[in-house]
């Protein structure tokens, strides 16, 4: 057991190192929209193309502001890509508990346990699986985005060459972003991984993993959550 507690400590670093990460893109974010807002204003009032110049002068050629614009939500995307299996780690998804709350921490180690090994592991395991062919086509590497295709590229390694760009001008390419779609599931699947084994520790006996479990639940949370409960089941009898 504390070797297996080892790796889910393991997995545990990797989630909080790239909540840090996604911490910071929050303010890159920030920074890429205000400098959009101001080039595109100062472009209007001057009736000129202020990015275009600017890239021009920087790199020798003229880029298209829908460069920035992009930039913006690739960023975006990518908050939330890394930033599954912090929030899975911290339970700060969205939960609907009437009656979890009232149980004992073995028996909500237990349907934890359940619905992680039989829901979310089998749904990141399909995510990754459904989202394999696009990312692959989106690179070039199969020709017509089909199943078979995977199969004649691990046999033949084919390349076609044409990575799949942006519809508008200027724009960034598709591939890489599509395929931090894999990656967002592969964390969260690894991070599952870590709270499954945290819930059977849990379910031996070693209850202080509980308080890797709930290192996040504020007193003020838990009563918050008990009196919803609490009303619902006065609804629930009425």
């Amino acid at each position: 057991m504390k070797a297996l507690l080892r790796i889910a400590h393991a997995i545990d670093g990797v989630s909080e190192r790239l909540g840090s990460v996604s911490s910071f893109i929050v303010v890159l974010l920030i920074f890429v929209g205000f400098f959009n807002v101001v080039i595109r204003y100062i472009g209007r009032f001057t009736n000129s193309d202020v990015f275009g110049d600017i890239t021009r002068l920087l790199f020798g050629q003229a880029r298209s502001g829908n460069f920035v614009t992009e930039v913006q939500w690739y960023l975006f995307s990518l908050l939330f890509f890394l930033g599954f299996g912090y929030i899975l780690k911290h339970g700060v998804n969205v939960r609907v508990d009437f009656l979890y709350t009232k149980w004992s921490p073995k028996r909500q180690a237990l349907v934890d346990f359940l619905g992680t090994l039989l829901i979310l592991i089998p749904f990141c395991v399909l995510g990754i699986y459904v989202t394999l062919v696009p990312v692959l086509f989106s690179w070039g590497f199969i020709s017509r985005g089909s199943a078979q295709d995977i199969f004649d590229f691990l046999a033949k390694g084919s390349f076609t060459g044409l990575m799949e760009g942006s519809p508008d001008p200027g724009g960034l390419p598709r591939a890489p972003i599509r395929s931090f779609i894999i990656v967002a599931f592969l964390l969260m699947l690894l991070q599952a991984v870590s709270q499954l084994i945290k819930y059977y520790a849990v379910l031996r006996g070693q209850t202080e993993v509980l308080r890797e479990i709930r290192a996040d639940e504020t007193p003020e949370a838990e009563a918050v959550i008990a009196e919803v409960a609490e009303r619902a089941k006065k609804i629930i009898k009425s």
